[in-house]
Formats: C-alpha cells, sequence, structure tokens
C-alpha cells in the first residue's frame, strides 16, 4: 500500500522515464476510523489515484474500481463562481440596466498606480482621459463620426458616455447637484432638437420591448422628448415626456421596436428639448423588458443551466473600499461613488437585494466578502443582520422596510480580501490581519453565530509568513483558510506558447504538494479541522513585450489566456485536485461570471460562454458525488518551467502525467462519471477505460470539449466554436475505447447497477 505524501505521487521525478514502470499514488488526510473497504469510503492509508508511468505516448488506461469509494462525497458546492465589481463584470454584465454613465456621475479614470495607503491615482493628463473616453464610445458602439463629439462633450463638462446634440454654442452643459446630493447633469439647449444622446447596443435578439426610467427638473415648465434612431437618422420610437417642472419628477416610458429592425445595429437614444429649456438630469435608465429583478436573463439561463452552486461577491479588490449600506434601500436614493479599486464609477444599481435576488434566481447559494480594508468589524455586522436578522432587530427593521422582511440567510462570509496586497485599500501586515480577524469575527459571530467565516489567507506559494501569523494567533477562531492562485507571471515573446501552456498544466500539481505541507502547518498550529477555500483562481500570465523590443514574437495572439481552451483544463486540474485533497479543499469560487477572468462574456447585448464556462458546466454534475479507486497508466509530458512562479515551487524538473483522471458515483448512485483532461500536446491519445465492480449499461455518454490550440476561443462572431459536443460510446463487459484529441476534457457518463 503505497503512503507517500500528495506531491511526492503527483510529480513525477525526471528519472521516471529511465524506468519501465512507476507507481505513485494519492492519499487522504486522516478521515477517522477505519470503515470497511469494499462498503464505505476508504480511510487515509487507501488511494484515489494510482499513477503508473508508461513509455507509449500514445496510449493509456484507466480502471474504475466501483466498488472501492474513497474519502467524503464531493462538496456541493466545488464549482462555484466569483463576481464582482471590475470593468464590465456587473455593470454591462450581469445587470440588466442598458446604459453607460445612468448617473451622470464623473468618471474617475484609474492610472493603475496606487497611493501609500492603497488608494488608487487617477488620470489628470487631459490627452490620456480623452484617449479613454474615446475607447468607452468605440466599445458602445458610437460611429467613428461621434466619437470626437463625446470626447469634446466631456471636455465641456457632460458626464462621460454621453454625448451633445447641437452645437456648443446651442447646447451648453454643466456639472450639478442630484435630488439626494451627488453629481447631476445641467443642459441649456437654444433651440429645438437639441439636448444629449447616448449610442448603444440592445439585445434585440431576445426582447424588442424596453422600459425608460427618467429623473429630471427644469427651471420652467419644460417638455421633453425621448427618441431612439438608428445610424442613419431613422427614427426608431419616439415618446414626448409630460412637462418637467422646478421639483424633481421622475417619469417612465416603454417602447417596443420593429420587429424587421436587425439585430446587431447600435442605436441611439437621445433626450431632446421641444425649444429652448433649461433642465438638469439625475437619473436615465433603460432596461429590456424581460430582466429579471434588475440582472440580465441570459446570465441567469446560462448560470442556472451550468448548476451553478455558490457566487461570491462583491470582491475582490472592490471590496476594500466598499460602503454595503450605499447599495440597499430605493435605487433612485443610493449614491454613486468612485470605485476605489479600478476606476469608474459604482452607481449601486447592483447592491445587496440585486445580489439575492441574482443567486435565487440563479439557483446558487450566496457567498460575501466585506470590507476588510477600511471597513469596520461593527459595519461588518450591520450587514449580517441585514441580510440573516429577523424582522425585529435594528438591521431587519431596515431590510423589512425596504421590501424583504423575510430574512435572506447568507451563511458564507470571507473577513476581507488579498489584504497582504499593497493595492488593496487598508491593506496590512501579517500581525496586523490576525489583530482585525479576531475583531471581525468577534463582530460578525455575535451578530449571526451559525454563518460559517473564512479568513484571507495570502498565497501559499509565497504567504507562509502571513499564513503562519494568521494560524497561530488564534486557532480556535480558523474555520477556513482562502487562497488566490493567480499564477503566470511576465511572460517573454519570445518564449514558446505550448511551452506556457505546458507549464500551466502541471502547476496544480505543484499546488497540491503546497497546500498538503499548509494543511500540516494548520494542524500544528492547533486547528482542529483544516480547511481551505479557493475563492479566486484564473490563468494569470501576461505578455512582457517593451516598446522597443527587437527580437522573435512568439507569443502576440498565443498566450494562453482566461477566455482561451487551457482555462477550461487548467480548471478541471483543480477540481480534480480538490477531490484527491478532500476533504480540505471546500470549494472553488472560480474568476468569474461575466466579462472578467473567465466564464461568460457579453458584448453587444449578447452573451455566451467560454470554454472553462462549459467545462465547469460538465463537472457539476460530480457535485455530492462519491469518489472511487482508479488506477491510470500513461505517459509523461515535461514542464519546461518558463513560467517564474512554477519553477521557484518545482525546482529544476517535473513532470506530469499526460492524462489527470477522477471518478465518483453519481449522487443517485445510478452512474459512473469519469472526469478526463489529456495534457498532450501532440497526436491523439488511444484510451481504454474499464470499470469493475458494478453492472455496466451496454453505452456511455462521452462529453468532449476540445480545441485546435490551447489558445483557442469562441468570441462573439463565434460564440459556439469551443463547446461540448456528446456522443455514445459502445461498452462492452465494462469496457470502452476512447481516441482523445490534445487539449482535450472528456467527461464520461455510465450508467452501472451494483456496489
Amino acid at each position: 500500500m503505497c503512503t507517500e505524501r500528495l506531491h511526492i505521487r503527483s510529480a513525477i521525478p525526471a528519472n521516471a522515464l529511465q524506468r519501465s514502470v512507476i507507481v505513485f499514488c494519492l492519499s487522504f488526510p486522516a478521515l477517522g476510523a477505519e470503515m470497511p473497504a469494499e462498503t464505505r469510503p476508504m480511510n487515509a492509508g487507501q488511494s484515489l489515484v494510482q499513477f503508473t508511468a508508461t513509455q507509449d505516448s500514445s496510449r493509456a488506461t484507466v480502471r474504475v474500481h466501483a466498488e472501492r469509494p474513497v474519502g467524503p462525497a464531493v462538496p456541493k458546492r466545488l464549482t462555484g463562481k466569483f463576481a464582482e465589481h471590475l470593468g464590465a463584470n456587473i455593470y454591462g454584465g450581469m445587470c440588466a440596466q442598458i446604459l453607460v454613465n445612468p448617473t451622470f456621475a464623473e468618471w474617475w479614470f484609474h492610472n493603475g498606480r496606487h497611493t501609500p495607503d492603497g488608494l488608487p491615482y487617477f488620470h489628470d493628463d487631459l490627452e490620456r482621459i480623452s484617449g479613454l473616453v474615446r475607447q468607452l464610445g468605440e466599445r458602445r458602439g458610437y460611429p467613428e463620426g461621434d466619437r470626437e463629439a463625446l470626447v469634446q462633450s466631456h471636455r465641456d463638462g457632460l458626464a462621460a458616455g454621453w454625448m451633445r446634440v447641437g452645437p456648443a454654442d446651442q447646447v451648453r452643459v454643466s456639472p450639478d447637484v442630484a435630488h439626494k446630493g451627488g453629481r447631476a447633469q445641467r443642459i441649456e439647449t437654444k433651440g429645438r432638437d437639441q439636448g444629449l444622446a447616448q449610442w448603444t447596443w440592445l439585445p434585440l435578439h431576445r426582447t424588442r420591448r424596453y422600459e425608460f426610467e427618467f429623473l429630471a427638473r427644469a427651471t420652467a415648465e419644460t417638455q421633453l422628448t425621448l427618441r431612439l434612431s438608428d445610424e442613419k437618422g431613422k427614427v426608431l420610437a419616439e415618446h414626448t415626456l409630460e412637462p418637467f417642472g422646478t421639483e424633481w419628477r421622475k417619469q417612465k416610458r416603454s417602447f417596443e421596436l420593429p420587429a424587421e429592425l436587425p439585430a446587431d445595429r447600435p442605436c441611439r437614444l437621445a433626450l431632446l428639448a421641444n425649444g429652448p429649456a433649461n433642465f438638469v438630469v439625475a437619473r436615465a435608465l433603460l432596461w429590456p423588458a424581460d430582466q429579471v429583478d434588475g440582472s440580465d436573463p441570459d446570465v441567469i439561463r446560462l448560470l442556472k443551466e451550468s448548476r451553478l452552486p455558490l457566487l461570491r461577491w462583491p470582491g475582490g479588490n472592490f471590496v476594500s473600499g466598499y460602503r454595503w449600506e450605499g447599495g440597499v434601500g430605493p435605487v433612485d436614493d443610493r449614491p454613486t461613488y468612485p470605485n476605489w479599486a479600478w476606476g469608474g464609477l459604482e452607481p449601486n444599481l447592483f447592491g445587496t437585494h440585486e445580489f439575492i435576488a441574482f443567486c435565487r434566481a440563479v439557483g446558487c447559494e450566496p457567498m460575501i466578502c466585506v470590507n476588510g480594508g477600511d471597513g469596520t468589524p461593527e459595519e461588518a455586522a450591520r450587514w449580517i443582520e441585514y441580510c440573516n436578522g429577523p424582522a425585529t432587530s435594528p438591521m431587519g427593521a431596515r431590510r423589512a422596510a425596504h421590501g424583504h422582511p423575510e430574512p435572506f440567510n447568507v451563511k458564507h462570509w470571507e473577513v476581507g480580501n488579498e489584504l497582504w496586497g499593497r493595492w488593496q485599500v487598508g491593506w496590512t501586515t501579517p500581525e496586523g490581519y490576525a489583530d482585525r480577524h479576531r475583531r471581525f469575527v468577534a463582530a460578525m459571530r455575535a451578530a449571526d453565530p451559525s454563518i460559517r467565516l473564512y479568513a484571507c489567507g495570502a498565497p501559499v506559494h509565497w504567504g507562509s509568513a502571513w499564513n503562519l501569523a494568521l494560524f497561530k494567533s488564534a486557532p480556535d477562531l480558523i474555520e477556513c483558510t482562502t487562497d488566490h492562485p493567480l499564477l503566470g507571471g511576465q511572460v517573454k515573446p519570445d518564449v514558446e506558447p505550448l511551452d506556457v501552456y505546458r507549464d500551466f498544466m502541471a502547476f496544480p500539481v505543484t499546488m497540491e504538494k503546497l497546500w498538503s505541507e499548509m494543511r500540516d502547518r494548520m494542524s500544528a498550529a492547533g486547528i482542529q479541522r483544516p480547511r481551505m477555500a479557493i475563492t479566486e483562481l484564473q490563468l494569470f500570465a501576461h505578455l512582457d513585450k517593451p516598446k522597443d523590443y527587437k527580437g522573435p514574437d512568439r507569443l502576440s495572439g498565443k498566450l494562453v489566456h482566461p477566455a482561451s481552451q487551457a482555462e477550461a483544463l487548467y480548471d478541471v486540474l483543480y477540481y480534480h485536485l480538490a477531490l484527491r485533497m478532500a476533504p480540505f479543499v471546500e470549494f472553488i469560487t472560480h474568476s468569474a461570471t461575466v466579462n472578467h477572468g473567465g466564464g461568460l462574456r457579453k458584448e453587444r447585448e449578447r452573451v455566451y460562454g467560454n470554454p472553462c464556462h462549459h467545462a465547469q458546466s460538465l463537472f457539476s454534475a460530480f457535485n455530492g458525488s462519491q469518489p472511487v479507486a482508479i488506477e491510470i497508466e500513461a505517459a509523461t509530458e515535461r514542464a519546461p518551467l518558463v513560467l517564474s512562479d512554477l519553477k521557484k515551487a518545482a525546482g529544476e524538473t517535473l513532470n506530469v502525467g499526460a492524462i489527470d483522471a477522477v471518478a465518483a458515483r453519481s449522487p443517485d448512485g445510478q452512474s459512473l462519471l469519469i472526469s478526463i483532461v489529456n495534457r498532450k500536446t501532440a497526436g491523439a491519445l488511444n484510451l481504454s477505460l474499464s470499470v469493475s465492480g458494478a453492472k455496466t449499461a451496454a453505452e456511455a455518454a462521452v462529453h468532449t470539449l476540445t480545441a485546435e490550440t490551447p489558445w483557442s476561443t469562441n468570441t462573439l462572431e463565434s460564440p459556439e466554436k469551443i463547446k461540448p459536443v456528446v456522443a455514445k460510446a459502445v461498452v462492452r463487459d465494462g469496457r470502452l475505447e476512447l481516441e482523445i484529441q490534445p487539449f482535450s476534457y472528456v467527461l464520461v457518463e455510465l450508467p452501472v447497477q451494483g456496489r
């Protein structure tokens, strides 16, 4: 029986190829008293995966032992996701509201640098800011001729994202104050059909009905017209609003666009005065009529279909400066803040209520990360009481007044995000976080003792000082630590693209070693049940190409990234790792839902999946299943160690199996699930798969996600270029043969009887 540690079992030494057969085993941490191996999960001395290195790179064998359950069931929350107020992840992504800058706030253009306290510096160069406004117009569908008008309008005092309609000497724009404070937009016109406008795409592929909300006042009775037109100026829809007076007034209008209007063209939404006017606009929002509690129905549908179990929100770096109380209550009364992490705006259209509604529509559990940066323990405790307290409690009464008398019952709470990083608002030292953690835990548990808390751990490949300070400070307070393996770093352009891919395919092996060591350190510190959650995960390599670089450029367009096929395989390797390390890894919340990292993309109001979205959807079948023992015989792949993070962790050589696989009984016990990642970079792999310990059906369903290259991806023009394809495979005497192409993920579903 093999009892070597995980990292010894997983990493195949360089001299393995000098021997004909070498066997490595994957063992579990102690799971308690011994149990009969044939009927119950195997204990720590027994193996989930046994790997034998072979010489033949064209063939591999997987033997599944259905009669040998190993370890605990797969966590039901394993395949979670992460959402952050970053770029177009929320606004322009999950949120259904279509217009950019609907609250007419001052746009903050982050320059990527930070103050000593982690606050952002913002651009102050007018030309640079104008270039960013021009890019914003390009992304939003502004015709080329209107992009300069957009830039000039911003320079003259119009909110970013909006353009003046009419000559500059006829339409004057200036900042003003909104009904609840904050910025509003004043427009002074001298003639008819003058005002402001915005170009945008609409989800016309899905709905032709839209709802417009407008909050404004005027210096005298003023009539405005809402007009939607196409690129040729043809009017598609028009409403004359009721007159606005000197007091703030909100108006709503619905309109339906003609069926013959092409679905893939931008439209211009304009607010125009019917004559000389002086009016102030606080809000202008445009919603598709099929929005679901403020969220995009396509995003909800795709995540629901993927069986998403858990969603982490609102950050990420964003949360370290987030004021959650600005995101509850009547939407029209919520303030707009700068986005202190990423630049731009936080209009608070998507707050706690919208997040909970989104999770309920998807069918997943919510997880909230609190502001451990410039936030206080008391603020976090109020948030918990607002979500979970009865309507008779102070914050529960506030929630009830906002229309939700029943508690939200949010059970998963993370105590800060990446507070070891100097880019975090309110970053701190290892001892500083240990102190904060104690104070936050006391306040948060006092608000609701039933919640589960997740400590802010540092990345295991460098953060041992932070983690040890945390573990030793109060081991009785540590329920679960977290890690963000955002690995890869800067890569020179002369590196071979496949070498970067090979390194990423080996990364999980080194992480398994490091996390096993961390688990042991947690135990040594007195933590009774060491646990970890991976709350952010994605490929993180970046091309390091100086402007004056003259050498070979092999990586441009070929560097694997979160939207590529490589991310799909990389993520599944971490799911496999979680099964092998069970019960230490509680779940993964992958980065991210929409337009950030890998997951879904939303462009021009169309939503489609990256390859990793499909891989997560497939592997979610494992959630709640019972792992069983397997044996693998396969050749090995050598990691070239071109990624510095990997080289530091692995040493001089690292070989990994050409395939990685796990198997489990489905939650209902009626099927075997076999998950296979083909790490090979050349030539098809002929795989022989056999099952013992159960009577198999005559056919298996084989789901395959493959691509021509690991950097291949889906696009708006080809949104289903990479998607799962299901085929039937004949099973004879518990055996089937598969041919698996390089860069492929395969999920086999095989109906079985007996245990």
